[in-house]
C-alpha cells in the first residue's frame, strides 16, 4: 500500500487510474475534430440562409409567437399570437400580430410608418424614409418596440445573429410542421438560441427558440413560420384607416407589446 496523507490508494487502484485517464484523453483528443466540425457545419447552414433570405426580393409567412414573462412571484407564464409578415426589399413592411390582449398593424411604404391599432382603432403615423433595417433600427432604439425575430428580415441576417456568438453546435435534425430541418445552436454571454433550418434547396428558417441567461427561470421566446411564399400583392404596403378610426400620437396608442399593458415582466430577447 502507498499512503499520502490520511488517503491510502492500492497499486491497482493506480493502474485503474491510469487506464481511466488515458481513455478519458484520448476521448477528449478524438472529439475535438467533430466538436470543430459541428462549429462549421452551424455556421455554414446559418449562412446559407442568411444569404437565402437575402437573395428573397418578396417574402410573405404566417408566424405564431410565444413568449415567456417570470412574474414578482417567479411564476413563468407565456403569452401567445399569431400575424403575418410581408417584406419588399429595400423598403417596405407590412405586420400584422394578433394575440389575446392586442391586434396591432405595422405598414410602412419607404416614406411612412403606420402603427395601427385595430382593437382601440387608432393609428399613428411618422415620416421615417430609409429601408426596413433602418426602421427596425428605429423602432428598438427610439420607441422600444422589440421583435426578437426581426433579425430574420434584415440584409445582413448573418452578421447580426452572428455577433457575440462563442459556441456554435450542429445538434443535428428535427421536424418541424412535417418538414424536416437542421437543427443549430448557438450561444452568448446574454442568450442561448436555436433555429431549425429547412434541408433542401430553400434554407429556410422554420423554428427560432431565444432564451435569457441573465434572468431567473430563463424565459423563452419561440417563433414559428410556416407558409412561406415569395409573391406579395402590389397593394399590401398602402395603408387606408377605417372610416373612423382615429389619428393619434405614437405614444397615445398605448401598450403594442405582445405581454398585455401593466404585467411586471422580465423576458427573452435578443
Amino acid at each position: 500500500m502507498m499512503k499520502q496523507g490520511t488517503r491510502s490508494i492500492s497499486i491497482g487502484s493506480i493502474a485503474w487510474l491510469v487506464i481511466v485517464v488515458g481513455v478519458m484523453l484520448a476521448v477528449n483528443v478524438s472529439s475535438m475534430p467533430r466538436a470543430q466540425a459541428q462549429n462549421d457545419d452551424a455556421v455554414s447552414i446559418l449562412k446559407a440562409m442568411s444569404n437565402y433570405i437575402a437573395s428573397q426580393q418578396n417574402l410573405s409567412v404566417t408566424i405564431d409567437t410565444d413568449i415567456e414573462i417570470i412574474t414578482p412571484e417567479v411564476q413563468k407564464i407565456q403569452f401567445t399570437s399569431s400575424g403575418q409578415v410581408q417584406l419588399s426589399r429595400p423598403d417596405k413592411l407590412r405586420a400584422h400580430r394578433v394575440g389575446g390582449y392586442t391586434d396591432i398593424e405595422i405598414v410602412y411604404d419607404g416614406k411612412t410608418l403606420t402603427v395601427n391599432s385595430k382593437a382601440s382603432n387608432t393609428f399613428a403615423q411618422i415620416e421615417s424614409p430609409g429601408s426596413v433595417d433602418q426602421l427596425i433600427d428605429l423602432l428598438r432604439d427610439k420607441y422600444g418596440v422589440m421583435a426578437p425575430g426581426a433579425d430574420l428580415l434584415l440584409s445582413d441576417v448573418f452578421d447580426v445573429m452572428m455577433e457575440d456568438v462563442i459556441d456554435a453546435k450542429h445538434i443535428g435534425r428535427g421536424v418541424i410542421d412535417g418538414v424536416e430541418c437542421e437543427h443549430l445552436a448557438f450561444r452568448d454571454s446574454e442568450t442561448d438560441w436555436q433555429i431549425w433550418i429547412e434541408v433542401g434547396a430553400r434554407p429556410i428558417p422554420r423554428k427560432y427558440v431565444i432564451t435569457s441567461k441573465t434572468e431567473a427561470a430563463a424565459p423563452q421566446y419561440t417563433l414559428h413560420i410556416k407558409d412561406w411564399k415569395t409573391d406579395v400583392p402590389a397593394d399590401a404596403f398602402a395603408f387606408t384607416p377605417s372610416q373612423d378610426a382615429r389619428k393619434v400620437a405614437l405614444n397615445a396608442l398605448g401598450d403594442i407589446d405582445e405581454v398585455p399593458q401593466g404585467t411586471v415582466k422580465s423576458g427573452a430577447g435578443k
